[in-house]
């Protein structure tokens, strides 16, 4: 096996691959990087394909996001995979972003042991604007599911984030209450962003025009929690998915065919943006020193 570094800052910083892996279609976003050593292993009826990082070459953390997670196999695809990435490539951080929908406690007790933290995609705690912005969850309560989560994070040492999108119809409210009761380790607060090709445009999959709020009004909301600890904004102007540097994402090869340190050029990952926007901290569950 071969590795090569690129020129780097402070361990944890350049030389750390963070990848965010989209568990239905296996696609990989590295946001930082360097030569990769691959590792395949057959897990069920699937292929999981990663970069493979042990602790002498960097990787830290993998996030699995993007649809739902828990679609596949009712969650027990996604909870092998975690359970692959922490014991066999023995990652300090693995992570999952999901609405929450389809979690069941039964998922917890069988792989809550490898999940380091669980984001919870959380835009209102008023279910009349959950439905309105699309995040209803039928009959379930997407509030009282949200508590449930939380619990069950206690429960099993999980620890606990939670994301929101500030738009045009949540950015009046007050969260202080709701979030400092539920007392997330992070609370990731983003501004509305228009995407050309995935939010806007012709070839749109959804139209968010009218969600989108001004830079006043998210600082606005910002001041209004600036009490809240744990809040890590995230505004249009430190927004990056892939590579939406020309105001549309524009992905690059897959890693699968060319490898990380050829996709990773195109990825337009912005080290000095990355560190200011907070996106090192403490992601380990076992550093964190949590009471459950």
């Amino acid at each position: 096996m071969r590795g090569s570094r690129v020129p780097a800052g402070p361990r944890g910083v350049g030389e750390v691959i963070r990848v965010t892996a989209r568990p239905g279609s296996l696609f990989i976003s590295p946001q930082s990087g360097t030569d990769s050593v691959w590792k395949e292993r057959v897990i069920g009826r699937e292929r999981f394909t990663a970069s493979f990082f042990g602790p002498f070459l960097g990787m830290e953390k993998i996030n699995f996001s993007g649809g739902e997670p828990f679609l596949q196999d009712r969650g027990e695809f996604v909870g092998q995979l975690v359970q692959f990435c922490k014991q066999e490539l023995k990652l300090p951080s693995v992570s999952i972003v999901s609405n929450g929908s389809l979690i069941r406690e039964r998922w917890f007790k069988k792989y809550g042991e490898y999940l380091d933290i669980l984001a919870i995609s959380c835009d209102s705690f008023d279910e009349n604007v959950n439905v309105l912005i699309g995040r209803g969850q039928g009959k379930k309560n997407h509030v009282e599911n949200l508590h449930k989560l939380r619990q069950w994070c206690r429960d099993y040492a999980v620890a606990f984030k939670i994301n929101s999108v500030i738009n045009r119809f949540n950015v009046e409210e007050d969260m202080n209450e709701q979030i400092k009761a539920l007392n997330p380790v992070r609370w990731k607060v983003f501004q509305c962003l228009l995407i050309e090709g995935e939010n806007t445009g012709e070839d749109a999959l959804r139209e968010a025009e009218k969600f989108v709020i001004s830079d006043e009004d998210f600082e606005q909301f910002l001041e209004r929690h600036k009490d809240v600890s744990c809040l890590v904004p995230e505004s249009n102007q430190k927004m990056r998915f892939l590579n939406c540097r020309n105001g549309r994402k524009e992905p690059s090869k897959s890693i699968l065919d060319v490898g990380v340190e050829a996709a990773i050029k195109f990825s337009g990952f912005d080290e000095m943006m990355f560190l200011k926007r907070g996106g090192k901290y403490v992601w380990s569950k076992a550093d964190m020193k949590l009471d459950w």
